[in-house]
């Protein structure tokens, strides 16, 4: 499940399977719940995204979350999905990072491709018909799932994401549990 994939825009290295944790591997799994099959659950603190199947079933995946002060929680919509995105960082995080400037909104963002930081798939997040600027998107790094390293989105690797964006729906319903050791959360 970790091969290279060939038959993508830009063909996806295999995972370094000794960077990513057994216990973040994707799998299916017992979850009973009272959310409505398609719903995303994510576990920020146990660092896991559940998608929610009938009969009381998951396929759950490993992440990477947001570090602290840049996490969000609450509950919205994967508005829609798109395949090798384009990525432009959010002004506030072009303010922090300067050397970003170049792929910001104004100059048309990153091209797609292996070093997008949005990987081969993005599925993007809305509050009350809002932008959350929140992402469920891939990674090449599969070192940083199951820890929280990111400017807020939530990764998975390549691989998985793809999965994921093969099963989700636009309009599915996604919860983001928030982990309540963060003292600067962003709660929708």
């Amino acid at each position: 499940m970790y091969a290279a994939v060939q038959n993508e825009q830009f063909p996806i290295p295999a995972v370094n399977i000794k960077q990513l944790d057994q216990r973040f591997w994707r799998t299916d799994i017992d979850y009973p719940t009272e959310e409505r099959p398609g719903t995303l659950i994510v576990d920020t603190p146990g660092k896991y995204l559940y998608h929610v199947k009938p009969g009381g079933r998951a396929t759950r995946y490993g992440i990477g979350v947001g570090r602290e002060g840049f996490a969000w929680a609450g509950r919205a919509i994967v508005a829609y999905k798109r395949k090798w995105p384009r990525w432009t960082p959010p002004d506030s995080m072009v303010a922090r990072q300067p050397e970003l400037e170049p792929y910001s909104i104004a100059n048309g963002g990153m091209n797609p491709g292996l070093k997008n930081p949005l990987g081969s798939r993005a599925l993007y997040i809305h509050e009350g018909g809002r932008d959350t600027l929140y992402r469920l998107h891939g990674t090449p790094e599969a070192f940083s799932i199951g820890k929280a390293v990111s400017s807020g989105c939530i990764r998975l690797i390549n691989q998985d994401v793809i999965h994921l964006y093969d099963e989700v729906r636009d309009g599915s319903p996604i919860i983001v549990i928030p982990d309540p050791t963060m003292s600067h959360l962003a709660v929708g």
